[in-house]
């Protein structure tokens, strides 16, 4: 019955009779949202979610639980897993259309708001007052990991403690050889702190240099991260109202995070903005 109700829906559904098999799937296609059952033969739902959740390339996937398990440790064990939602049976497949359209549409939103911080080559990371990693964008993800020193899981490399000084900016190599600048744009909420990753230009006029010099001038710019993923849609030619249906916000305050990054980049108009996004991607 489910089935029918979200293949009627336009949702292609793809079924798995236990939790090994669901992983097998999971390595041929991403879906859009996953819904779960916490008793399965073999596996558990709450063991197949925390290996999905373990896996970078599917964390992003939300995860609902459908499950006859209405105790209240089952309820938070489903949540501490990773799952996004606990939908307890008998199954009204209507309610569930519901949560799993919101679901994923906030998901998606999620994923594309995150990937356009990485916008003109530049990375974010948020770190804790331990050092540990709150949240890194999928480019700083990847120069992290290409530090030349090891680093524990989850925490910040050693090679990069002098950032979280206020204030402070440090160049760092990597095991490639790419030089990166690294600058601490100060608290963020949650008493986290925000680092702002670019590649460190030599300023040549060599191939390449008009961009290099794009680049260094949006990493000079300190956008925030909101800035960021505004100017990101700008330069593939959204218009404010789609900036702001993509972003959850107002065109109006779309325009105003405009106002802020032009004063930045000193430029005056759209154009010239996207321009310049462009050319130091």
């Amino acid at each position: 019955m489910l089935c029918d109700t979200l293949e009627a829906s336009g949702y292609t559904v793809l079924v798995a009779a236990d939790g090994e098999a669901a992983l097998q799937r999971l390595e041929l296609v991403v879906p859009d949202a996953i819904l779960l059952d916490g008793l399965m033969p073999g596996l558990s739902g709450f063991e197949t979610c925390r290996r999905i959740k373990a896996n970078p390339a599917l964390a992003h996937i939300p995860v609902l639980f459908m499950t006859g398990l209405s105790e209240t440790a089952h309820v938070v064990e489903g949540f501490e897993c990773g799952g996004v939602d606990y939908v307890v049976k008998p199954i009204r497949a209507q309610e569930v259309l519901a949560r799993l359209h919101t679901h994923a549409r906030n998901a998606r939103i999620t994923r594309m708001a995150r990937d356009a911080v990485d916008v003109a080559g530049m990375g974010v990371v948020f770190v804790d007052t331990r050092a540990r990693i709150a949240w890194r964008s999928p480019q700083a993800a990847l120069w992290l990991h290409a530090l030349e020193d090891p680093v524990a899981p989850g925490l910040l490399p050693a090679s990069l403690a002098p950032v979280l000084a206020p204030g402070a900016s440090i160049a760092i190599g990597t095991a490639t050889g790419m030089r990166l600048s690294v600058r601490n744009l100060g608290a963020a909420a949650l008493g986290e702190t925000m680092l702002l990753f670019a590649i460190q230009r030599d300023g040549s006029g060599g191939p390449g240099g008009q961009g290099g010099a794009s680049a260094t001038r949006l990493a000079d710019a300190a956008l925030t991260p909101r800035e960021t993923e505004v100017l990101s849609w700008l330069a593939k030619g959204k218009t404010n109202r789609d900036i702001g249906e993509i972003l959850g916000t107002s065109p109006r305050t779309v325009n105003k995070h405009l106002e802020h990054i032009f004063e930045k980049l000193g430029v005056e108009t759209r154009a010239a903005a996207a321009a310049l996004a462009s050319s130091g991607m």
